[in-house]
């Protein structure tokens, strides 16, 4: 079971990859940006990132405003 730390939180989770992480977490809604130990990661490569312990995952929401 991987230990992860996403923004900030450290997480153990039974998912094998990124994107079932962050879609039990809800941070897949709307536009948001993925970052894992400082390297930008693209939304289309979100599955094929297998989760492994010490991962640092940053995730970004953007929020627009006026």
């Amino acid at each position: 079971m991987p230990q992860v730390t996403l923004n900030g939180d450290v997480k153990q989770t039974l998912h094998q990859n990124l994107l079932q992480l962050l879609d039990e977490m809800g941070q897949t809604q709307g536009r948001f940006a993925v970052e894992i130990n400082g390297e930008l990661i693209p939304k289309s490569q979100l599955e094929n990132v297998t989760l492994q312990d010490g991962m640092n995952i940053e995730v970004v929401q953007a929020v627009g405003g006026g």
